[in-house]
C-alpha cells in the first residue's frame, strides 16, 4: 500500500547536459501527470508521461526536468559570408560617402547578428529518450520509496483503527440484551404502576419485550460490520492499489453504523455509536492519502 504523495529526485548525464528529474504528487482521484521539460527533449514528453502510469496508479504527479547547457565541443562555428560581406559594404559605404571614422573591428563585427553560423550534430533521440529514461526512473524510485514508507504508517494507523471500532461494536453487542432487560423492567413497572396489585399479564409484557428487541436488535448490522472490518484488513494486507475499495467500504461501514444509531434510544449505545462513526471519519481521511 502506496501513499499518493511523495517525493523524488535524481540526476544524470544527457546528451552532453547535466538532466535534473524531479518526482512529486498530491492527492487525486485519478491519475493526472504533468511533464515540465527543456524544449530541446520535448519530444520525450509522452514516453515519459507513459513511465510514471508504469509505476504510479493515482495522484496529481508532476514531472520536473531541467537541463544545463550543452558542453562544447558539440558543434561548429562558422562564418556567415554573405552576411559578413553585406556588413562590411554598408559599413564602407558610411566611411567613404559620409565621412565616418574608420573604426571597424573583428570585435565590432562579431556583434552584428548571423555574423556566425553555429552547426549541431543531429540529436541522436532515441539514445537521448533512453537517458531521459533512465534519470527519469531513477527519480521514480525514490519517489515511489517515500509513497511506500508513508503507506506503511498509514496502514499501521488503520490497523489500530479498526481495532478501535472492532472494541466499539462488542460493546454495542453487549449493550443491546442489557437495553432489553431495562426495557422489560420498566414496562412491568408501568403496568404494576397501573393495574395496582391486580395480576399482570406475563404474557402480554414477553409479547411487548419480544417486539421491542426485534426493533432494536442489530446483530446483523454489527455481523456486517465485522465483516467489512475484516475486509479492510485484508485489503491493506494485500496492498496495491486500494484507496478507491476502501472509499467503497467506508460508505458500508458508515451506512451499518447509522443503522445502527436509528435502532435504539438507549444512551450508552448512542454513545458508542458516536465513537465508531468518529473512527470512520478518521479512517475516511488518511485513505484519501492513499493510492
Amino acid at each position: 500500500m502506496k501513499s499518493m504523495t511523495g517525493y523524488g529526485r535524481a540526476s544524470g548525464t544527457v546528451d552532453g547536459r547535466e538532466l535534473t528529474v524531479e518526482v512529486r504528487s498530491v492527492n487525486n482521484r485519478y491519475l493526472d501527470c504533468g511533464v515540465k521539460l527543456p524544449r530541446a527533449f520535448a519530444f520525450a514528453e509522452d514516453a515519459v508521461k507513459q513511465r510514471v502510469k508504469e509505476t504510479v496508479a493515482r495522484g496529481k504527479v508532476d514531472v520536473y526536468i531541467s537541463a544545463g547547457s550543452a558542453g562544447g565541443g558539440g558543434g561548429t562555428v562558422s562564418v556567415n559570408r554573405p552576411v559578413l560581406e553585406g556588413y562590411l559594404g554598408a559599413l564602407r559605404i558610411l566611411v567613404e560617402e559620409y565621412g565616418v571614422r574608420d573604426d571597424i573591428s573583428a570585435a565590432v563585427l562579431a556583434r552584428f547578428p548571423d555574423v556566425f553560423v553555429v552547426e549541431k550534430p543531429e540529436m541522436d533521440e532515441t539514445a537521448v529518450l533512453s537517458g531521459i529514461l533512465e534519470v527519469v526512473g531513477r527519480a521514480l524510485e525514490a519517489y515511489d520509496a517515500m509513497r511506500a514508507a508513508e503507506g506503511q504508517a498509514l496502514a499501521r494507523d488503520l490497523r489500530a483503527r479498526v481495532e478501535t471500532i472492532r472494541g466499539f461494536t462488542a460493546q454495542v453487542e453487549a449493550r443491546s440484551p442489557v437495553t432489553l432487560a431495562e426495557y422489560r423492567a420498566k414496562l412491568t413497572a408501568r403496568i404494576r404502576e397501573v393495574l395496582g396489585n391486580q395480576n399482570i399479564d406475563e404474557s402480554r409484557i414477553l409479547t411487548e419485550a419480544a417486539l421491542y428487541a426485534d426493533k432494536i436488535a442489530v446483530d446483523e448490522e454489527t455481523v456486517r460490520l465485522r465483516s467489512h472490518l475484516s475486509q479492510m484488513e485484508a485489503m491493506l494486507d494485500g496492498g496495491g492499489a486500494i484507496g478507491r475499495k476502501l472509499d467503497f467500504l467506508l460508505q458500508e461501514m458508515n451506512r451499518e453504523a447509522n443503522t445502527i444509531g436509528s435502532k435504539g434510544s438507549d444512551i450508552e449505545q448512542a454513545r458508542v455509536v458516536v465513537e465508531i462513526k468518529a473512527e470512520l471519519e478518521k479512517i475516511r481521511e488518511q485513505t484519501q492519502n492513499i493510492e
